[in-house]
């Protein structure tokens, strides 16, 4: 298998550590509101990671966090406190909050069918943890007390930016560019382990330390989570490429500070769900993109998986309720052809090698999944194969796709047709408007609703959905 290492910035040949074995750990959700489709771009991308390594034969064991403390919006230790925020928003304690959306977290992810990794570790329970791998940080000479927190001193780290590529100029301008200086720093990027002063009067989340009562920074969690959970070295670190400059670099300063050894051997991450004109697709943006959300405007979750799974997980992807009607369709085919296979007597020859080396070698390709989706249709239209062999080759691809190909009596969300007829109404509909004809874009709109369809005009073009 080859895999893009960010560290080293190429795609090299995937060696574990220790032979048949993957050590993999991804940074989950910080649980003050529901995903964004976006976040669970990386996290289907992921899944495919794990699934691609298991069907390769590797026994993976990969760990996740849950960020139930208070973390800042920004990365550099400012802005709000989300799980704070949350629990305003909401009426609700921060605990409340945080199991909350936590169920509703693993609640999408099954929708999506993500596998749940082995290990999910809530960041509140490592609390005596995070304080001894400080108080070790301490006493090697890396920290420094100011003003009533805990600070990580990078100037002890000549590498620091070595997973970044950034000069540390570079980073100060692009990422504090809007953000109040903390005058309490030796440098710029020194971030902060364990608050116990901080703007927030009222902070919920608090614990006694060695340093005051307060509350660990953000980016302590998954260095820590993961040494409980992996040992000092590990495979795979996960993450999107927000994570880069600050979040994941900060994460290997402090965890390889803290062991004196090299800690990940492969950092992979995936890259932003954006908006049609480019921009970045986030929750700060007002309403945003849930699962939920396209389930209401009449999607299956799958046909968003299969969207995903349409792109390279390193290439941006421009998300449109246009575009995804175009996958629904794609999608709807492509499950009414695995339904037309009928199931036969015949028998597996050596006919099926030829296709499972062929998807194995796409997804062994950086998970190259467009293309892996390309050899299930070359399965379905092969005459060389028989049924018995179609429907073994698509169980197979299944096990890393997981596209819900072969669910039982499952119905789909809206035939071709259908589809179709919406999509041409929605069409006229369109040019009516532009012609300002209101008086039939009324007409369209009224005839849909008569036929139990309701359409919606919203930035990313016209949404429907079933009434």
């Amino acid at each position: 298998m080859n895999i893009y290492n960010t560290l080293t910035r190429k795609i090299e040949e995937f060696i574990p550590i220790e032979e048949g074995k993957v050590k993999m750990y991804t940074c989950g959700p910080t649980v003050y509101n529901y995903a964004h489709i976006g976040n669970l771009r990386t996290y289907i991308h992921e899944d495919i990671l794990q699934k691609t390594l298991e069907y390769l034969g590797y026994d993976v064991k990969r760990v996740m966090n849950i960020t139930d403390v208070g973390h800042l919006e920004s990365d550099a230790d400012e802005g709000e406190d989300k799980m704070l925020k949350g629990a305003i928003r909401e009426n609700k304690t921060v605990w409340e909050v945080a199991q909350y959306y936590t169920d509703a977290f693993f609640e999408d992810c099954k929708k999506l069918n993500i596998k749940r990794p082995d290990i999910v570790a809530k960041a509140t329970d490592y609390i005596d943890d995070y304080i001894e791998f400080i108080k070790g940080l301490e006493e090697k000479g890396f920290t420094y007390f100011e003003n009533g927190n805990v600070y990580f001193d990078i100037s002890k780290r000549e590498d620091y930016t070595k997973l970044s590529g950034m000069n540390l100029d570079d980073l100060q301008v692009a990422l504090r560019d809007d953000v109040t200086e903390d005058v309490h720093k030796r440098n710029p990027q020194d971030f902060v382990l364990w608050f116990t002063k901080s703007k927030f009067e009222n902070q919920a989340m608090k614990w006694d330390s060695p340093w005051g009562v307060g509350y660990p920074g953000w980016h302590i969690e998954c260095s820590v989570i993961s040494l409980k959970n992996l040992g000092n070295q590990m495979d795979i670190h996960c993450g999107g490429v927000d994570h880069i400059p600050v979040h994941h670099t900060n994460e290997i300063a402090q965890t390889e500070s803290y062991t004196g050894e090299k800690w990940v051997k492969y950092w992979w991450h995936s890259e932003f769900l954006i908006e049609p004109d480019g921009g970045k697709m986030s929750k700060s943006k007002g309403e945003f993109l849930t699962v939920n959300l396209l389930e209401k405007n009449g999607f299956d979750s799958l046909v968003y998986r299969y969207y995903v799974l349409n792109s390279h997980y390193r290439k941006q992807l421009a998300f449109s309720f246009d575009s995804l009607r175009q996958a629904e369709s794609a999608y709807n085919k492509l499950k009414n052809r695995v339904k037309a296979i009928k199931a036969s007597d015949d028998s597996l020859t050596e006919n099926v090698d030829k296709y499972k080396n062929a998807f194995a070698s796409c997804i062994a390709d950086d998970l190259n999944t467009a293309n892996a989706i390309t050899v299930l249709y070359d399965v379905l239209k092969a005459d060389e194969l028989n049924n018995t062999e179609k429907l073994y080759l698509i169980e197979n691809f299944e096990n890393v796709l997981s596209l819900g190909l072969l669910t039982a009596d499952e119905t789909l969300s809206h035939s071709e047709e259908e589809i179709n007829f919406i999509e041409e109404m929605i069409q006229k509909r369109t040019e009516a408007k532009k012609n300002k004809d209101f008086k039939l874009a009324d007409e369209i709109r009224d005839e849909l609703l008569k036929q139990g369809i309701q359409i919606k005009d919203t930035r990313e073009g016209v949404v429907w959905s079933k009434l």
